[in-house]
Formats: C-alpha cells, structure tokens, sequence
C-alpha cells in the first residue's frame, strides 16, 4: 500500500514513520521546505525516543520518504492523511483553515479514488467540511472522481508516541462507507495481527471520541489535584488517598496523580475546543469549565508556596528548577507549567536557573536570556535558596542528597510531582513540600505555633 501523511509535526511524523515501519510505502508532506529538508538529511523537529532511529531506518529502505510536493505525491495512493495543526483561536475553537487547505489542494491534484483521513484533532462535523471542500474543487475541475473521508483519531502519549502506535490500546476509525472501511482494514492489517482492537464506528462518533477521550484524562487530573488541595487543608495525605481510590478497578491508578496541572499541546486545547463546540451547539459542559478552571489555578500551587514560605520576599533569590517540559521523555514546552512558574518569579525579581534533559533548546526559544540554563541538575543549585522539582524526569528521582545539600544555600525543596518521600527528606535535613501531603501540612501547623 501506499499512502501520503500531509503535516511533519508530532502527529503526521511519527503516523507516517510508523506505517513505513510496517512495510507500508509512505511519503510525508509539509510545506516547510527547510522542515523537509532537515528531514531528508536525519534532522528531526521534535524530540521523541526512539523516533529519530526508526526514521533513519526507514528512509534508508526507502519505505519513507520526504516532499513539499503534495500534487505528485498522491498520485497512486490509497490514503492520504491529513496531519496538520489545528492550533486554538482566542475563542477557545479549532482554527480548521491548514485542514481544509490541505484538502482543497488534495482535491485540485486527486486523479484517482482515495480515501482522505483526519489525523488532526479536529471538531465533530469536520469530515463533512473536509468532504464538501474536496468535491468543490473537484467540481471546479469538471470531474467526477470518488473518494471518501475518513476520522482516525491518534491517541499518542507523548514520550511514548511510537510504542502507541505500533501496540495501540485500540484503533478508532469512522467511515461512511464499505469501501472506505475495506481499506483502512488493509491499512491496519500489520496491527491487528498481535489482537490490537480496530473500532470503527460513524464518522462524527470517531470525531468525538478523540475529545471526550483526553477530556476524560484532563478531568482525572484536575479532580486528583482539587483533591490533594483538600488534603492540605484537611490534614490529610493525598499519596495515600490515591492509593485507597486507584485500588478500586473503576477508578483505577493512572492519571489520578496530584501534581502542578496539565500541559502540552493537547489536554488544554481539546478541553477549549469541546468547550466551544458545545457552547456553539446551545449546551454548556459544566464539568470540563471546572476542570480547567482547576488546572489554571494549579499550575499557581508552586509559586504560591514558594512565595508564602518567603514571605512574599523573593527579590535576589536564586531558584533551581528542575525540569522545564510539561512532562518527560519530551520537549514540548506547550502549556508547561514550568512557564508559569517562572514568569512568576521573575516578576518578583527572582533569579532563576534551570535545567531539562532535553527541552533547554526548546525552552529558550520561549524563555530566551531571562533565566539561566544549567548544564545539569547539580549546577542548578550552586548557592540556591530553594529547589523546585517541576517535572519528573527518571534522573531526578534519586539525585546525591548530600551533593544537593552541600550546593545549595538554603535546604528547602518545593516537589511539584510528589516523587520525593517527605519523611526522608526531613531526615536529610531538608524542608520539605509536597502537593497535598500530610508532612507538608504538619510543617505549616508548626510554623504557626
């Protein structure tokens, strides 16, 4: 099979390079000709392990390749997906204007049946834009060409995109018609072989599964956090709360872990995005305007503690944070809480200095020359008044304690994710704060005695 993945970013790179993997003849297509370029020469725009390898392999067995040229590269294919971004408008909706780009450009050059799938992560009613865009431009041409459109939903963690996509939890697909079913069947043949389950289901039910599907994790976490705020006040602990509740097989123990609030490029805009949809169509979604709510003010939990444990004095102090993506095994810089925090602190006259294993880079082109960057974790902390532990990459889960107390100025850590144990940081001798744990709350008790 052939097919064309139109869009090089996160979705459509790793959608085009994993079908390659499984033997399927790929072209991906972007209009970014430095993007392509990079890419035909191993060059990677995003970061995501294991997928610069698998490029590499694959484009040296010809099995993927690269083009700016979307009229020749669907000449011949079975599938052409359309994996661009659909970036929020202010409104809170899903800017559709590279989709229906891409689809009127597939219609102008489309000279034989092919099935056009959303990859994007689009709005329920999109396909049938898409469909009337393409048989617009097929009209202007004076032809009559078959084809159809199909929803296909990605479901990818970033950090663990490519194991995904080759063992997925399950394989959504919406069509409308038999011939279309028959081949993404075919499509996603190599798949099914090791019992991974393909669903297909009507064209906007598979558009909606996609938002009510990160909806639903957003909603875990902001409960979770709303939750361990409680704790605090109550004097309660949330690590063993999760415990109680994520025993219990409906609930469950992923994504219930309190931290500092979601991020990335897709929780917070497909949360927006089912919030507009529903407003547009006359219904309010109660539920997920609280969860967001929730996780604005949670990525505020941080800095306020920080600030309160400073009495509001943070001029000329120096901060360490640890951990600057929304979360690890990535580099996206999207809706990371890091960015708030360190706004923040900065605008009390802080000094920050920050290190990530992998999003410095990204970091910077966001954050430029308003902080430091460490070369590593423990040149964050030379002459420190505090650490901030702000995503939980594996290398900071077990530092040299007596490294860090001896680099740092004053013993105090600020954990965003829980991973550290407060008693044993207490032992070590340092000041220790956690998202709703109980020896967080019985340090404040003391302080006011």
């Amino acid at each position: 099979m052939r097919i064309a993945v139109v869009g090089t970013g996160y979705v459509g790179l790793v959608t085009g390079t994993c079908f390659a993997e499984v033997g399927i003849d790929v072209t991906c297509i972007d209009v970014d000709v430095k993007k392509i370029e990079n890419l035909k020469n191993g060059i990677l725009p995003i970061y995501e392990p294991g997928l610069e390898e698998m490029v590499a392999r694959n484009s040296q067995k010809e099995r993927l390749s690269f083009s700016t040229d979307l009229p020749s590269s669907i000449q011949g294919c079975d599938a052409a997906f359309i994996a661009v971004g659909t970036p929020p408008g202010e409104d809170g909706s899903a800017d559709l204007k590279y989709v229906l780009a891409v689809a009127r450009s597939i219609g102008q050059n489309m000279n034989d049946y092919i099935v056009v799938v959303t990859k994007s992560t689009v709005p329920v009613g999109t396909a049938n834009k898409v469909r009337q865009a393409i048989a617009e431009e097929l009209e202007a041409r004076g032809v009559d060409i078959p084809f159809d459109v199909a929803s296909n939903p990605e479901f990818l963690k970033e950090g663990a995109a490519i194991e995904d996509f080759l063992k997925p939890d399950r394989i959504v697909v919406g069509v409308a018609s038999t011939r279309a079913e028959e081949v993404m069947k075919k499509l996603y043949k190599p798949f099914l072989m090791n019992g991974h389950p393909l669903i297909f289901m009507d064209v906007p039910s598979a558009e909606m599964t996609k938002y009510a599907a990160n909806s639903m994790l957003a909603t875990k976490i902001s409960f979770m956090n709303d939750i361990a705020n409680l704790c605090e006040i109550m004097g309660a602990d949330v690590n063993m709360v999760r415990k109680g509740i994520g025993s219990d097989a409906r609930i469950g123990n992923r994504f219930i872990y309190p931290g500092i609030g979601y991020g990335g490029s897709c929780f917070p805009k497909d949360v927006k995005a089912l919030i507009r949809t529903a407003s547009e169509n006359g219904y309010e979604m109660k539920v997920l305007k609280s969860v967001e709510e929730v996780n604005d003010n949670q990525k505020m939990v941080l800095y306020n503690k920080v600030n309160n444990y400073f009495n509001g004095d943070l001029a000329g102090k120096t901060f360490a944070i640890w951990g600057l993506s929304f979360k690890p095994k990535t580099d996206d810089m999207r809706e990371a809480p890091s960015l708030v925090i360190i706004e923040k602190l900065l605008a009390q006259g802080a000094k920050v200095r920050a290190y990530d294993p992998v999003a410095i880079k990204e970091a910077a082109h966001t954050l430029g020359d308003t902080i430091e960057y460490g070369k590593d974790e423990y040149e964050t902390l030379i002459d420190a008044d505090a650490l901030l532990l702000v995503t939980e990459w594996p290398e900071f889960r077990s530092p040299n304690f007596n490294v860090v107390s001896k680099l740092m100025k004053d013993k105090v850590i600020f954990d965003g994710r829980n991973i550290y144990d407060p008693a044993e940081m207490n032992e070590k001798g340092f000041t220790y704060y956690g998202i709703g744990t109980k020896q967080q709350m019985s340090q404040q008790l003391d302080a006011t005695i």
